[in-house]
């Protein structure tokens, strides 16, 4: 079992502690408060449910159907998960603005802050762990994961924050102001997943740091005189290359694949982590598009 899919199994059966001991106590205290934070844990386990089925298909090899494998996958569920806590975000909002005009107090006090510390222990040793896995795998699914919770870490904290200052002070209305501050803080954080999962989708280039030293190892390989058509981009933890490598017409197709071999392991290296497939497609003259008719002269020559 790899270590994302175990990162993912985790999470769920966090997910799946947390509503248990949330239902358990919010019916036994009657705490509205408690029982809508189950609901927001349900909401939890049902995306890293998803999640779990997410990185599963990602994993799977390349097929005669998807002959690229599934990386995207991983993708789209960032963007899927990015707009679920976009909108956990606005609802979050929205109560604390009803919390403002309408002056709700909070009850059932002292079973509220037992189960929110229970709840903000677990999550954020969940947090660490996701966090970590995310560091060591480069999981777009993992990361979008580890960002669900820790809106709920903050979330929680706000709530167990707010729930002892109501308890010492009766000042309901923190609350309301903690609410409106992450639920802003929510938004923003989810704005970035969901950009990042467009732009695999949208099959955007590799980072420019990354795209730079591509195209360092090959202006710097001997033998190699030109390259031109370098395409990059990713789908999960695979990084696809595309490149036209330039030779002189007298080399040999056997040291020009030698050379390419070279280029490719070089490459590979930029990113240890990452799974590279590498095209290079060899050239004995330049025919890329702004030379034109350089390679129709040497069309014409070898004809």
């Amino acid at each position: 079992m790899t270590l994302q899919k175990r990162a993912t199994i985790i999470s769920s059966s966090v997910a799946v502690t947390l509503v248990i001991i949330k239902l358990i106590v919010g019916i036994i205290s009657g705490s509205v408060a408690v029982l809508a934070s189950a609901i927001d844990s349900g909401l939890d386990l049902a995306v890293s449910l998803f999640n779990l089925f997410a990185v599963s298909n990602a994993e799977k090899p390349a097929d005669e159907t998807f002959n690229y494998g599934r990386g995207k996958i991983e993708a789209i569920a960032a963007v899927i998960e990015g707009l679920v806590i976009t909108l956990s975000g606005f609802f979050i909002f929205y109560e604390a603005i009803q919390k403002i005009l309408h002056q709700e107090p909070v009850t059932h006090l002292t079973a509220s802050i037992v189960v929110m510390v229970i709840s903000l222990v677990m999550t954020g040793a969940l947090v660490l762990f996701l966090n970590h896995v995310a560091n060591i795998t480069q999981n777009m699914v993992i990361k979008s994961d580890a960002l669900h919770y820790k809106t709920d870490l903050l979330s929680n904290g706000s709530i167990l924050v707010s729930l002892v200052v109501i308890y010492f002070t009766d000042f309901y209305l923190i609350d309301a102001i903690l609410g409106i501050l992450i639920a802003i803080y929510i938004v923003y954080s989810a704005f970035e997943l969901i950009q990042d999962g467009i732009l695999v989708l949208l099959d955007a280039s590799l980072d420019e740091d990354i795209v730079e030293k591509i195209k360092e190892v090959i202006e710097n390989e001997p033998g190699v005189n030109d390259y031109h058509w370098l395409r990059t981009r990713k789908a999960g933890n695979d990084y696809f290359v595309d490149v036209h490598l330039v030779f002189t017409p007298e080399m040999s197709l056997l040291e020009a694949h030698r050379i390419a071999d070279s280029v490719e392991a070089k490459i590979k290296t930029i990113n240890p982590k990452a799974d590279w497939l590498i095209n290079i497609h060899l050239d004995p003259y330049d025919d890329s598009d702004v030379n034109i008719e350089e390679s129709q002269k040497f069309a014409n020559i070898e004809a």
